[in-house]
């Protein structure tokens, strides 16, 4: 196991976390609902704690702790802002953009479990898996938030 591999993965997952924030950050100045607004602020805490849990782990390596976010989460917070202004800060609208960037979050933990688990130490494996279920479960509500919208 490479330390700077290791670090490389570990940087990743900070930087899908920097983008969930900020996404987050511009879906909840996006909306007026209240309860919309609540659980974006939920989902901002739990990447938050994410990501300080891998900036300790790339520290403890001594690494250099990635700042800033993917190009797709700017793609990410570029087609929300895109699409509030066309909706008119429709729910569903917001909704569809959350979920589409709890795919690549999600997508982003289980490329890392699957194709880089050699590279992680079990603490690791462990760390990521516990913020895996944290964000599955982050995706899920929206998902559901969102196709309860449709209905609405």
């Amino acid at each position: 196991m490479e330390n700077e591999k290791t670090i490389a993965v570990l940087n990743t997952l900070i930087t899908i976390n920097n983008d969930r924030i900020e996404g987050y950050e511009t879906a909840s100045k996006e909306t007026e609902e209240q309860d919309l607004k609540t659980l974006f602020a939920h989902f901002i805490a739990t990447s938050q704690k994410c990501k300080q849990e891998l900036m300790n782990e790339v520290s403890k390596l001594g690494g250099t702790v990635a700042e800033g976010t993917l190009t797709i989460g700017k793609f990410f917070r570029v087609w929300m802002d895109v699409k509030a202004a066309l909706t008119g800060k429709d729910r569903k609208a917001i909704l569809n953009s959350c979920e589409y960037g709890e795919d690549i979050a999600k997508d982003t933990y289980e490329k890392a479990l699957k194709n880089d688990v050699e590279n992680l130490n079990v603490e690791q494996q462990t760390m990521i898996k516990a913020q895996h279920t944290l964000l599955k479960g982050d995706h899920d509500k929206v998902k559901s938030m969102s196709n309860l919208a449709m209905v609405d």
